[in-house]
């Protein structure tokens, strides 16, 4: 499996515990057909269970970026997108933001309207030049 395969699961099981239901190993490993030794297994986990740990702080680093519209309003499938990504973003240091931004760009043309690509890319674009200003004033 590949790292953007795995990023597709997670996005998947994001969007299937976000519409109720329980994200767990029938999904994982008979719906998505993952092998239990794959490797990538453990960044699905992470990103997983910690896009729901963290939502609160998630939405509230999207939040400002959301220009005319609110968390509410989104449509699930970009939600989770974008939760997938800001979560790299804020606590993956070890995948580069634009690489986190690319993705999430690719599986919104993949998996959302037309529009949802330039509306993503500019939530997360305007959240990462945020970041990167407030990291600036902080040095």
């Amino acid at each position: 499996m590949t790292r953007r395969e795995a990023r597709i699961a997670a996005m998947q099981l994001i969007y299937e515990k976000m519409l109720g239901g329980i994200g767990g190993d029938k999904t994982r490993y008979e719906l998505l057909e993952l092998d239990r030794q794959d490797e990538e297994l453990i960044y699905i986990e992470d990103v997983v269970s910690n896009v729901f740990r963290l939502e609160t702080e998630l939405d509230e680093a999207l939040a400002p970026h959301l220009v005319d519209w609110t968390l509410e309003r989104l449509a699930k499938v970009d939600l989770s997108i974008l939760r997938l990504a800001c979560y790299e973003i804020l606590y993956r240091p070890d995948i580069p933001a634009s690489v986190s931004i690319n993705e999430a760009i690719e599986l919104a043309r993949e998996y959302s309207l037309p529009e949802a690509c330039a509306f993503i890319n500019g939530v997360l674009g305007g959240m990462e030049r945020a970041r990167r200003a407030a990291a600036q004033t902080r040095a």
